[in-house]
């Protein structure tokens, strides 16, 4: 288990510690929501945390592939609901693999991909309920 320590600093600002590396990131809320936007906004980490961890399954089956996939970008677009209360409605992704088409591992990682996407999104779903 890996604890995450949040502190609120005021005016909408958190701080962030991952407990084993001590990496830090700040949070602020985004300006549509009173906020001035000067970090992530929280909903954004939880579309970064979809892109980063469908890059970082992918990236894990690739090794074991022995596929580089270095050059892959992903892209993903937090829509937010716009009637209260606010919420993330989609999440839409693209994922760019820097391989050919016919690359006969190209649908074992696409797959992968979507599977972290659906486990992940799956997650919040549950949470929210």
């Amino acid at each position: 288990m890996v604890n995450i320590s949040i502190k609120y600093t005021g005016e909408l600002h958190c701080d962030a510690v991952h407990g084993p590396s001590q990496s830090k990131i700040a949070t602020d809320a985004p300006t549509d929501n009173k906020g001035k936007g000067e970090e992530f906004s929280p909903t954004d980490l939880v579309a970064t945390a979809l892109g980063t961890c469908m890059s970082t399954t992918m990236g894990i089956k690739a090794q074991e592939l022995g596929i580089d996939l270095c050059g892959m970008t992903v892209s993903v677009q937090k829509e937010m609901s716009k009637d209260a209360p606010r919420r993330i409605v989609g999440l839409p992704s693209e994922v760019h693999i820097p391989l050919p088409k016919d690359c006969p591992q190209r649908e074992v990682l696409e797959q992968t991909a979507l599977l972290s996407r659906r486990d992940l999104v799956k997650f919040f779903v549950f949470v929210q309920k």
